[in-house]
């Protein structure tokens, strides 16, 4: 499961741009993780962005007496 996403950076994101140093690929794959994580639908799941799928809910805890 983990090698999509990784799979996804290097070719969406390195092959596509001529980084010159480290740092900018840092950078540039930073946005693209950011993009991925909070822009982009996933079709696996329902074409929700993954922090939508997987955000922060709200927890249904009862309260204890």
């Amino acid at each position: 499961m983990i090698k999509r996403p990784w799979r996804s950076l290097k070719y969406e994101c390195v092959s596509l741009n001529a980084f010159g140093t480290g740092s900018e690929t840092r950078t540039g794959a930073g946005f693209w993780i950011s993009y991925h994580n909070e822009r982009r639908p996933h079709s696996s799941h329902g074409l929700l962005r993954p922090d939508e799928a997987y955000g922060p809910r709200s927890p249904n805890l009862k309260i204890a007496a």
